[in-house]
């Protein structure tokens, strides 16, 4: 009977965090999910402090690279390189299209590609709108493209690789070894 409780609280918490009904941050979902599996006795709070424990460097970078991406949008860094990607292009399309694919490798490598999917691509959408482009999709896709294709350059460009790889991460050369090659 617990099993099954534990799946339901678990699934309607899921559900609660992806539908987000009554336009409710994703967070309280999940709070009260964890809640109501301590307040069930489902488990124990120490089970649940433990748990929080052991992802706190994950929930740390994501909180930092957050803030980060947000201080180079409050900035205007993503709007100034797409911005600048236009100017230089000169009314190339294609030259255009490959400044971008280049600002998006680089946005993913070292901010993640969160940073590229959600912050870059509006300011690629404002640019090419700017720049009077007459087939803007190509454009923004490619911002989509490169959020994942250059997401395992390095260890901190997606972090579902600090989640999948946690306390066994590799070295930094021997995970160049392994996905340098596939992400180029």
């Amino acid at each position: 009977m617990n099993n099954i409780l534990i799946w339901i609280i678990s699934f309607l918490a899921i559900a609660g965090v992806i539908i987000r009904p009554f336009k409710v941050t994703e967070a309280v979902y999940a709070v009260i999910g964890a809640i109501l599996l301590i307040l069930f006795q489902l488990i124990t709070p120490s089970e649940a402090f433990s748990g929080v424990m052991k992802g706190l460097d994950v929930y740390l970078f994501l909180t930092g690279m957050m803030l980060l991406a947000e201080t180079a949008r409050e900035e205007k860094l993503f709007d100034w390189l797409a911005a600048h990607a236009t100017l230089r292009a000169r009314g190339s399309s294609g030259k255009l299209f490959l400044l971008i694919y280049l600002v998006g490798v680089v946005v993913t490598t070292f901010l993640s590609n969160d940073a590229t999917a959600v912050v870059l691509t509006p300011a690629v959408a404002a640019a090419v709108k700017a720049a009077k482009v007459e087939k803007p999709l190509p454009y923004l896709l490619i911002c989509a493209f490169i959020a994942n294709a250059a997401s395992f350059v390095l260890p901190i460009s997606n972090p579902a690789n600090l989640v999948i790889y946690g306390t066994h991460m590799p070295s930094l050369m021997h995970w160049l070894s392994l996905y340098l090659v596939p992400s180029l």
